[in-house]
């Protein structure tokens, strides 16, 4: 943008360039009958016209002295100050005529993502703000919303123990569990219910009821309780053998007992894991997931996106035997193994085991160095029971027994693990070491002895 500004005597030119469009105002003075007209024109009209009344002469100053202020001057001055502003004006107009040339003469609208972030002006102030609630589905949340009602939490009660300083308190344990039946039978893990006398169970809603043990069973961490109020809904079972790593699954449960139904979401991580108890034996075919489980959760399903129950979450790993810290090593018991178990249960009250006789201790490299023994891997015998299947296949104190069927014990396998592979009935052949010499009975098990 440019202006320009040139006087001459009686007449003056004010311009100014705004692109492509100019704008121009003219003035000019002209005297009639001792009176001025003043006419000012910006291009082909005439803005401004007025005539001003004769005005008086100044009286002359004394002879040699200039008059200070000349009329015409200050006349001219005023002229250039109206003049600028006229133009200025005129320079806005056109520029806005040009816009509004360029746009086609629409108007102007803002983006659509402006328009959503710009405001509109509120014409009523006392209307609320609207909230918009969108229903989002995924397979997860349905998954989550079908087995959840089934999953509950299970408190119990641990009685007090007497020691050195008198009878403690009772403590109070909890974990999770969920109904497998529409007459109230529950599913848990048996370390959560182990030494209890006082068991309630706790339901989505906030419902306590009472619960009594059904069964249970120590080697496959199996409990089924049984409840005496409402069930709310029942947990459909998947098929663990399927299972796949990298899977999508859910966990649900109560961690610590308080955060009751949480959802936690994960992938099978591995599949037939194993992992020793430190009591003599090892759980077997264990799913590993990665998703968060905690204190609490213990007794909780395992479930598939379908919404099925494929595990059951029994155990986590916090660090390794030498300090290593870990995160995301959840395992649960598969649906597959439970459902045996659970089956059994509810049929006679306890899961059948094999019951070979003996008493034993475990032989490993470090006890067979120190005691100079004749094998690395091993079950030392300490005792037999009279009238057991070892008592009437021959099998005597100090013996070694080194293999069970067809499963040779190492580090990997576990005399209690080898002898579940059969059941109650089953003839078997069992190799051991007497006096330094490999010998093999035949032995017919009997059923272990429930409490």
């Amino acid at each position: 943008m440019s202006a320009g500004l040139s006087v001459t005597n009686n007449h003056g030119r004010w311009s100014t360039d705004h692109g492509k469009w100019r704008s121009t105002v003219k003035w000019s003075i002209v005297p009639l009958n001792s009176n001025y007209t003043f006419i000012f024109e910006a291009g082909y009209f005439t803005v401004l016209s007025f005539r001003s009344t004769k005005m008086p002469r100044v009286k002359e100053r004394e002879k040699g002295k200039k008059n200070p202020m000349n009329i015409k001057r200050i006349l001219y001055a005023l002229f250039i100050v109206v003049v600028a502003g006229v133009a200025s004006l005129s320079g806005a107009a056109a520029g806005g005529f040009a816009v509004y040339q360029a746009l086609g003469g629409k108007s102007a609208s803002l983006p659509a993502p402006l328009q959503q972030i710009v405001p509109a002006s509120n014409t009523n102030p006392g209307q609320p703000i609207q909230l918009s609630t969108t229903d989002i589905q995924t397979t997860i949340t349905q998954a989550a919303h079908k087995v959840g009602p089934a999953v509950v939490t299970v408190v119990g009660t641990i009685p007090g123990q007497t020691n050195f300083f008198g009878q403690s308190g009772d403590a109070t344990v909890s974990g999770s569990g969920f109904f497998i039946s529409d007459q109230g039978y529950l599913v848990t893990n048996n370390h959560v219910v182990d030494g209890t006398k006082d068991l309630n169970i706790i339901l989505s809603d906030g419902t306590q009821e009472k619960a009594t043990i059904v069964g249970t069973d120590q080697y496959s961490d199996i409990a089924v309780l049984k409840a005496d109020g409402k069930v709310p809904a029942v947990a459909a079972l998947g098929n663990s053998d399927k299972l796949d790593p990298g899977e999508s699954v859910i966990a649900i449960g109560s961690p610590l007992g308080d955060f009751k139904n949480t959802v936690t979401v994960g992938v099978v991580s591995a599949t037939g894991r194993s992992i020793d108890t430190g009591n003599g034996y090892t759980i077997e075919g264990l799913i590993q997931t990665d998703a968060a489980i905690n204190h609490g959760n213990s007794g909780g399903p395992l479930v598939n996106l379908a919404g099925e129950v494929i595990g059951i979450n029994t155990l986590i790993v916090r660090n390794t035997g030498n300090g290593d810290p870990a995160e995301g090593l959840g395992f649960a018991i598969p649906i597959s193994t439970a459902q045996a178990v659970v089956n059994q249960i509810l049929q006679k009250g306890y899961f059948s085991r094999p019951f070979l006789g003996i008493n034993y201790q475990v032989v490993t490299p470090d006890i067979a160095a120190s005691y100079n023994l004749p094998v690395q891997w091993g079950v030392y015998v300490t005792d037999v029971s009279a009238g057991s299947g070892a008592d009437k296949a021959g099998l005597q104190k100090g013996d070694i027994l080194t293999k069970i069927g067809d499963t040779t014990l190492d580090e990997n396998h576990s005399f209690v693990n080898a002898l579940f592979n059969y059941k109650p009935g089953d003839q078997i052949t069992i190799e051991f070491n007497r006096n330094g010499q490999t010998m093999q009975a035949q032995v017919t098990l009997g059923e272990a002895q429930h409490h």
